[in-house]
């Protein structure tokens, strides 16, 4: 069971700071200073319960496991309409450390404009830009077809500063900018660490292009799923480049390129509900030094949102696919394993909106193959609760 704690403090004046859609958070407890000037501070959490084919102990039984997976604090403000800021805390994956994800200035220039500068999620694909917290329930696809969300940064940020704007009534969303770009496989075991092994000190860069035909999403941090308030249909490129950006295990050194096409459609008033779709597709080079993960990257899902509720919400099922064929070994010293390695997962549930982001439960059945190792399945149920 995971739950979900943030106050909708936060998340109101995080969405008006960045012109945000994430989520019809109320504004209760925002602290103004004046026009265009406030201060707000949220947190949230999330615990969880899992149930995993042979996770036990002794290999033979299913394990049973309760674990705080993220414990966050919020803090926005904005100085006025031109000079807006956010700071927010992470307890991380790697030994429970509390550190900085989020540390930045955002001035906008114009309406449409606006320059980042700190830590921040750098430009990439849907899932990454939307996260744990706005997917659609039950955390986003980590660490199998979306890599860098999981695998990169500081849970997908990175230091550097990015050009963000919109254009044609927020249909046009771009942005463009350079980063450090030194934890590109954080979890992989393996660091960039390409200050000290290369000859230079390269910058990452990042972009994404997105084209809205229906209804605009305008902002930067974005959504997985609008739980029947838009009706989207948006595709979205994204890549990433640094030279010098990977060293494998024997300090060889190769660029790392990456490259994605995400796609959302939702639409209401199909049936009796919302019916949405998403799929991507990406493309991971690291010049063959790091083979485990080279490779690429499918996901797809289908979810149907009733709209009659029953007793305090609506039901909500879904289907998600997620394949990564790796062009080598997996990890430590067989990185360079040559030989495909696929990890494929499927999950099927349903998710029972009491109100979308705000409070829902979420129950789902996967099963991942990984080649040369048997399937695993997994139950997992989820909560979340935002206020």
């Amino acid at each position: 069971m995971n739950l979900i704690l943030k106050n909708s403090v936060l998340a109101t004046a995080v969405l008006a700071a960045l012109s945000i859609s994430a989520t019809q958070s109320q504004a209760a407890g925002t602290i103004t200073f004046g026009e265009d000037k406030y201060l707000s501070v949220g947190f949230g959490a999330i615990a969880g319960y899992s149930s995993v084919e042979d996770g036990a102990a002794n290999g033979d039984d299913r394990s049973n496991d309760f674990n705080l997976n993220s414990a966050r604090l919020y803090f926005s403000g904005s100085l006025n309409k031109y000079i807006k800021g956010m700071f927010n805390t992470e307890r991380s994956g790697t030994g429970g450390a509390i550190e900085v994800i989020d540390a930045n200035v955002q001035f906008q220039l114009t309406p449409e404009i606006a320059i980042w500068a700190g830590r921040f999620l750098s430009p990439s694909d849907r899932a990454n830009m939307a996260g744990p917290y706005y997917s659609q329930g039950g955390g986003y696809w980590s660490s199998i077809a979306s890599r860098y969300g999981f695998n990169g940064g500081i849970i997908g940020r990175d230091d550097g500063i990015a050009l963000v704007g919109s254009a044609l009534e927020s249909k046009f969303a771009y942005s463009f900018g350079a980063f450090e770009g030194d934890n590109i496989f954080r979890f992989s075991g393996v660091g960039a660490l390409s200050e000290t092994a290369g000859d230079e000190d390269n910058l990452m860069y990042a972009g994404r292009l997105q084209y809205d035909f229906w209804d605009a999403e305008p902002g930067y941090y974005g959504t997985g799923n609008y739980f029947g308030a838009k009706d989207i249909l948006a595709i979205g490129v994204a890549g990433r480049s640094k030279k010098d950006g990977v060293v494998g295990t024997t300090l060889a050194v190769g660029d790392y390129t990456s490259y994605s096409v995400d796609f959302l459609l939702e639409k209401k008033g199909v049936g009796p509900g919302t019916f949405s779709a998403e799929a991507a597709y990406y493309d991971y080079d690291t010049d063959d030094v790091l083979l485990a993960e080279q490779g690429t990257a499918y996901s797809a899902g289908v979810a149907y949102l009733f709209n009659e509720k029953v007793g305090w919400g609506q039901f909500m099922p879904f289907v998600r696919y997620q394949k990564f064929d790796a062009d080598g070994g997996t990890s430590g010293a067989s990185v360079n394993t040559a030989g495909d390695i696929d990890t494929r997962r499927f999950e099927v549930g349903f998710n029972y909106v009491m109100e979308p982001y705000n409070a829902l439960i979420t129950a789902a059945y996967s099963d991942t193959k990984v080649t040369g190792l048997s399937s695993t399945d997994a139950i997992n149920v989820a909560l979340q609760f935002q206020f």
